[in-house]
């Protein structure tokens, strides 16, 4: 299957994370996911944002000062 929706993507690599565990068992897998998506969707709204904060925070549902914190978080912000 080719994944062709944001959730079916999800899926599929969370699949894909599951095999290559084999018998291991995860561990903190809800804070892993959501850095490892905050990340690349901060990186990717900020650029279409042009670097505007305020317009990326709207985007985002989040407040100004919690979008520079997180940014901060993420190394894509100079503190």
């Amino acid at each position: 299957m080719n994944p062709t929706t944001l959730p079916d993507c999800v899926r599929a690599s969370l699949d894909a994370y599951f095999a290559d565990l084999g018998d291991t068992e995860p561990a903190n897998l809800h804070d892993m996911l959501l850095r490892a998506v905050e990340k690349p969707l901060l990186e990717v709204v900020m650029a279409r944002a042009r670097g505007n904060q305020s317009r990326a925070a709207q985007w985002l549902g989040l407040n100004r000062n919690t979008l520079r914190k997180k940014l901060l978080e993420h190394g894509l912000l100079d503190g």
